[in-house]
């Protein structure tokens, strides 16, 4: 009789709890097309920074820069947050990954896509920019790294995009531990932007400026010179921006006299500070004046320890890596620059397998970086 009696107080409980009013569900307003509001016993999260906007009940809607998702979040009658994610609508196809907290780096199955809502579509087409959440480019394109204090070095070959055999090589037989430097007057970038995040690399941005010896020392087209002014030197760095995704930041290609004239250099870096991302200064402009601008508009910034192929030379190559190792030791981490010669592909690779052996951890370039928002 006791058994029976408990089997009907379980069936009782269970049916009033199907229909009794539960706190932690919200009703559906016809008058907003379905929207969710909050009942009378739930109370709505004011407002944060960086929510994207709240509904006339007060329930907050958030916009996840890294998700992509709408977040909603409402605070219950016994002090509790209940938090709902549900995708946000898209323009066009693909997948999207949904997650509550922003994470430093991308899900490698989605490195080769990139997150919508760090874009911005301008004249100069499609340009990276900070989410409406504050997630920076520099964060979601970063390669994870292990965190643990040690020996670090961040090795950096740059002029990817040039040649399409010499692009080839460096992506196929440099470890995914290498930060990869696209030439903004490269070919058919985005394809092996696609190519080489699918390998695992971080990327940056090579942006062509202005040299002391200019015009006998040519950067290129759409170079970033100091006669031209503010207007025309942005446009011309939008317009490489616009030629590929998924860049954690940008680095000079030569520069000596753009990055040591202030005026010339500030609406660069304020830009930059504004759209999250790095920039690594090469090391060979010993006037340069990118740190200290750098500091002043919140960008994170690095400077290359060592030219790793000024002799381009096997054994000269492989001289300079033993001396990174060096600096890196002393002085807790190091970066190293190069360009995607035959030469300097094959002596780093070589180099690394056995540099791995002796506990250095290698990082991408963004591990590295003064990062004010980390200081």
């Amino acid at each position: 009789m006791f058994f029976a009696a408990c089997a009907f107080a379980v069936i009782a409980l269970s049916g009033w709890s199907a229909f009794a009013p539960d706190p932690l569900i919200r009703t559906l307003d016809p008058a907003e097309g379905g929207a969710p509001i909050a009942t009378s016993q739930e109370t709505a999260l004011p407002a944060r920074a960086g929510d994207a906007r709240a509904d006339r009940a007060g329930t907050m809607r958030r916009a996840g820069g890294l998700s992509g998702a709408h977040i909603e979040e409402v605070l219950t009658s016994d002090g509790t947050t209940v938090t709902k994610y549900s995708p946000r609508s898209r323009d066009g196809g693909g997948p999207a990954l949904i997650s509550g907290v922003p994470t430093r780096g991308q899900d490698p199955r989605m490195a080769a896509i990139p997150n919508e809502d760090l874009l911005e579509d301008t004249p100069e087409g499609r340009l990276p920019i900070a989410g409406p959440d504050g997630l920076r480019p520099m964060d979601q394109y970063a390669r994870a790294w292990s965190g643990a204090r040690g020996t670090r070095i961040g090795l950096v070959v740059g002029g990817l995009g040039l040649s399409q055999t010499g692009t080839q090589r460096a992506i196929r037989e440099l470890p995914p531990e290498v930060t990869l430097a696209f030439a903004a007057a490269g070919n058919s970038l985005q394809r092996w932007m696609q190519e080489a995040r699918r390998d695992g690399h971080e990327i940056l941005l090579q942006i062509p400026m202005e040299p002391f010896d200019y015009p006998d020392s040519d950067p290129g087209p759409h170079a970033l010179i100091v006669s031209r002014g503010a207007e025309k030197n942005l446009a011309e760095l939008h317009r490489s921006m616009g030629q590929i995704t998924n860049y954690t930041g940008i680095m000079n290609y030569l520069g000596g006299r753009f990055l040591s004239d202030a005026d010339a250099l500030e609406p660069v870096m304020r830009d930059l500070g504004r759209r999250g991302l790095l920039f690594l200064d090469d090391g060979t402009a010993a006037q340069s004046l990118s740190g200290t601008l750098a500091g002043a508009f919140d960008v994170p910034h690095g400077f290359a320890d060592a030219v790793l192929d000024a002799e381009l030379r096997h054994d000269a190559i492989l001289r300079k890596l033993d001396q990174l190792e060096r600096i890196a030791r002393r002085n807790g981490a190091a970066i190293g620059v190069a360009s995607a010669f035959d030469e300097s592909v094959a002596a780093i690779a070589k180099w690394m397998e056995e540099a791995g052996g002796r506990g250095i951890e290698f990082v991408g370039v963004s591990a590295l970086v003064n990062d004010p928002q980390q200081n």
